[in-house]
Protein backbone atom coordinates (compact mmCIF):
# COMPACT_ATOMS: atom_id res chain seq x y z
CA UNK A 1 0.00 0.00 0.00
CA UNK A 2 1.05 3.38 -1.33
CA UNK A 3 1.86 6.09 1.76
CA UNK A 4 -0.89 8.19 2.51
CA UNK A 5 0.85 10.95 2.79
CA UNK A 6 2.99 11.63 0.17
CA UNK A 7 0.17 11.48 -2.26
CA UNK A 8 0.84 14.42 -4.66
CA UNK A 9 -1.53 15.79 -7.39
CA UNK A 10 -1.10 18.74 -10.13
CA UNK A 11 -2.47 22.36 -9.69
CA UNK A 12 -2.42 24.85 -12.61
CA UNK A 13 -2.78 28.33 -12.02
CA UNK A 14 -4.29 29.35 -15.33
CA UNK A 15 -3.76 32.78 -16.82
CA UNK A 16 -7.31 34.30 -14.78
CA UNK A 17 -5.91 33.50 -11.69
CA UNK A 18 -1.70 34.39 -12.85
CA UNK A 19 -3.47 37.88 -13.66
CA UNK A 20 -5.99 38.36 -11.10
CA UNK A 21 -2.78 38.31 -8.36
CA UNK A 22 -3.97 35.01 -6.93
CA UNK A 23 -1.10 33.13 -6.67
CA UNK A 24 -0.35 33.43 -3.08
CA UNK A 25 -4.01 33.12 -2.00
CA UNK A 26 -3.98 29.85 -4.00
CA UNK A 27 -0.40 28.40 -2.52
CA UNK A 28 -1.27 30.07 1.17
CA UNK A 29 -4.60 27.52 1.12
CA UNK A 30 -3.04 25.00 0.10
CA UNK A 31 0.11 25.19 2.90
CA UNK A 32 -2.74 26.29 5.78
CA UNK A 33 -4.73 23.08 4.36
CA UNK A 34 -1.25 21.41 5.72
CA UNK A 35 -0.22 20.11 2.29
CA UNK A 36 2.96 20.81 0.90
CA UNK A 37 4.03 22.58 -1.95
CA UNK A 38 6.85 20.42 -3.78
CA UNK A 39 7.49 22.18 -6.55
CA UNK A 40 6.46 25.68 -7.85
CA UNK A 41 7.29 27.30 -11.63
CA UNK A 42 5.75 29.94 -13.52
CA UNK A 43 5.30 28.48 -17.29
CA UNK A 44 4.25 30.33 -20.44
CA UNK A 45 2.38 26.51 -22.01
CA UNK A 46 2.17 26.18 -25.88
CA UNK A 47 -0.74 24.95 -27.53
CA UNK A 48 0.56 21.57 -28.26
CA UNK A 49 1.74 21.14 -24.17
CA UNK A 50 -2.55 21.94 -23.70
CA UNK A 51 -3.78 20.08 -26.16
CA UNK A 52 -1.42 16.99 -24.90
CA UNK A 53 -2.81 17.67 -20.97
CA UNK A 54 -6.36 17.70 -21.45
CA UNK A 55 -7.91 14.48 -22.74
CA UNK A 56 -8.99 13.83 -26.43
CA UNK A 57 -11.15 10.42 -25.64
CA UNK A 58 -14.20 10.68 -27.14
CA UNK A 59 -16.03 10.18 -23.70
CA UNK A 60 -14.35 13.31 -22.27
CA UNK A 61 -15.28 15.04 -25.42
CA UNK A 62 -18.68 14.43 -25.66
CA UNK A 63 -18.75 15.03 -21.82
CA UNK A 64 -18.56 18.55 -22.45
CA UNK A 65 -20.68 18.58 -24.87
CA UNK A 66 -23.79 17.51 -23.19
CA UNK A 67 -22.54 20.01 -20.50
CA UNK A 68 -22.76 22.89 -23.01
CA UNK A 69 -25.79 21.59 -24.31
CA UNK A 70 -27.53 21.11 -20.57
CA UNK A 71 -26.52 25.05 -20.10
CA UNK A 72 -28.12 26.18 -23.66
CA UNK A 73 -31.59 24.25 -22.37
CA UNK A 74 -30.93 25.60 -19.16
CA UNK A 75 -31.55 29.48 -20.11
CA UNK A 76 -34.27 28.22 -23.07
CA UNK A 77 -31.16 28.98 -25.73
CA UNK A 78 -31.06 27.38 -29.12
CA UNK A 79 -27.50 25.42 -29.41
CA UNK A 80 -28.05 24.88 -33.56
CA UNK A 81 -28.54 28.58 -33.53
CA UNK A 82 -25.73 29.27 -30.91
CA UNK A 83 -23.19 26.64 -32.22
CA UNK A 84 -24.56 25.75 -35.40
CA UNK A 85 -25.38 21.97 -34.40
CA UNK A 86 -26.85 19.84 -31.79
CA UNK A 87 -24.58 17.11 -31.64
CA UNK A 88 -22.64 16.79 -28.32
CA UNK A 89 -19.44 15.46 -30.00
CA UNK A 90 -19.67 18.49 -32.07
CA UNK A 91 -19.95 21.01 -29.84
CA UNK A 92 -17.69 19.11 -27.40
CA UNK A 93 -14.27 19.55 -29.79
CA UNK A 94 -15.36 23.56 -30.17
CA UNK A 95 -15.64 23.90 -26.50
CA UNK A 96 -12.21 21.54 -26.37
CA UNK A 97 -10.56 24.14 -28.46
CA UNK A 98 -11.80 27.28 -26.31
CA UNK A 99 -10.11 25.45 -23.44
CA UNK A 100 -6.66 25.60 -25.52
CA UNK A 101 -7.06 29.27 -26.66
CA UNK A 102 -7.70 30.55 -23.35
CA UNK A 103 -4.88 28.06 -21.45
CA UNK A 104 -2.73 29.39 -23.55
CA UNK A 105 -3.99 33.25 -23.37
CA UNK A 106 -1.29 33.86 -20.67
CA UNK A 107 1.03 32.62 -18.14
CA UNK A 108 0.52 29.43 -15.64
CA UNK A 109 1.70 28.43 -12.90
CA UNK A 110 2.15 24.87 -12.17
CA UNK A 111 2.44 23.49 -9.17
CA UNK A 112 3.19 19.79 -7.02
CA UNK A 113 1.02 19.28 -4.01
CA UNK A 114 2.03 16.67 -1.69
CA UNK A 115 0.47 14.77 1.26
CA UNK A 116 -2.58 13.33 3.08
CA UNK A 117 -5.21 12.31 0.50
CA UNK A 118 -3.94 15.44 -1.56
CA UNK A 119 -5.96 14.62 -4.64
CA UNK A 120 -8.94 15.04 -2.84
CA UNK A 121 -7.84 17.52 -0.49
CA UNK A 122 -7.21 19.80 -3.30
CA UNK A 123 -10.59 19.00 -5.01
CA UNK A 124 -12.51 20.60 -1.62
CA UNK A 125 -10.46 23.42 -1.30
CA UNK A 126 -10.42 24.61 -5.29
CA UNK A 127 -14.76 24.13 -5.71
CA UNK A 128 -16.82 23.03 -8.68
CA UNK A 129 -15.28 23.46 -11.95
CA UNK A 130 -18.63 25.66 -12.50
CA UNK A 131 -18.47 28.92 -10.38
CA UNK A 132 -22.19 29.21 -9.47
CA UNK A 133 -21.60 25.84 -7.66
CA UNK A 134 -18.90 25.89 -6.07
CA UNK A 135 -19.22 26.30 -2.50
CA UNK A 136 -17.97 29.97 -0.76
CA UNK A 137 -14.96 28.68 1.07
CA UNK A 138 -13.76 27.15 -1.81
CA UNK A 139 -11.48 29.34 -4.45
CA UNK A 140 -13.31 29.47 -7.03
CA UNK A 141 -16.68 29.67 -4.82
CA UNK A 142 -14.80 32.57 -2.98
CA UNK A 143 -13.17 34.03 -6.14
CA UNK A 144 -14.44 33.10 -9.62
CA UNK A 145 -17.50 34.89 -11.09
CA UNK A 146 -17.47 33.85 -14.68
CA UNK A 147 -20.43 31.83 -15.89
CA UNK A 148 -20.52 28.90 -17.88
CA UNK A 149 -23.77 30.20 -19.39
CA UNK A 150 -21.90 34.02 -20.23
CA UNK A 151 -18.83 31.50 -21.70
CA UNK A 152 -20.98 29.51 -23.67
CA UNK A 153 -22.35 32.25 -25.25
CA UNK A 154 -19.37 33.79 -25.91
CA UNK A 155 -18.06 30.83 -27.22
CA UNK A 156 -15.15 30.73 -25.10
CA UNK A 157 -13.66 28.93 -21.72
CA UNK A 158 -14.87 29.32 -18.55
CA UNK A 159 -12.93 31.22 -16.15
CA UNK A 160 -12.58 29.40 -13.55
CA UNK A 161 -9.33 30.04 -11.95
CA UNK A 162 -7.54 26.84 -11.52
CA UNK A 163 -6.50 23.09 -12.74
CA UNK A 164 -6.62 20.25 -10.24
CA UNK A 165 -5.85 17.00 -10.91
CA UNK A 166 -9.44 14.93 -10.38
CA UNK A 167 -7.88 11.40 -9.86
CA UNK A 168 -5.12 9.54 -8.82
CA UNK A 169 -4.76 8.66 -12.39
CA UNK A 170 -4.76 11.82 -13.78
CA UNK A 171 -2.40 12.96 -11.14
CA UNK A 172 -0.20 10.68 -12.25
CA UNK A 173 -0.18 11.32 -16.08
CA UNK A 174 -0.31 14.99 -14.92
CA UNK A 175 3.37 14.94 -12.74
CA UNK A 176 5.12 12.55 -15.29
CA UNK A 177 3.71 15.46 -18.49
CA UNK A 178 4.66 18.88 -16.31
CA UNK A 179 7.71 17.56 -14.01
CA UNK A 180 11.11 16.32 -14.29
CA UNK A 181 12.25 14.24 -11.12
CA UNK A 182 14.82 17.54 -10.73
CA UNK A 183 12.13 19.81 -10.41
CA UNK A 184 10.51 18.12 -7.65
CA UNK A 185 11.66 18.62 -4.11
CA UNK A 186 11.17 16.54 -0.44
CA UNK A 187 11.43 18.19 2.53
CA UNK A 188 9.47 17.89 5.93
CA UNK A 189 6.97 20.47 7.47
CA UNK A 190 8.04 21.56 10.94
CA UNK A 191 4.62 20.91 11.84
CA UNK A 192 4.06 17.46 10.59
CA UNK A 193 4.94 15.24 13.71
CA UNK A 194 2.29 16.94 14.92
CA UNK A 195 -0.31 16.68 12.12
CA UNK A 196 0.17 13.01 11.36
Amino acid sequence: MKNQKSERTVVLIKPDGVKRGLIGEVISRIEKRGLKIISLMMISPTRKQIDEHYPKDLAWVKRLGEKSLATYAKYGWDARREMGTNDPMKIGKSVRGWILDFMTSGPSVKIVVEGIHAVEMVRKLVGNSIPALAEMGTIRGDFSVDSAALANKNQRAVHNLIHASETPEESAHELSYWFSPEEIFDYKRAEEDIMF
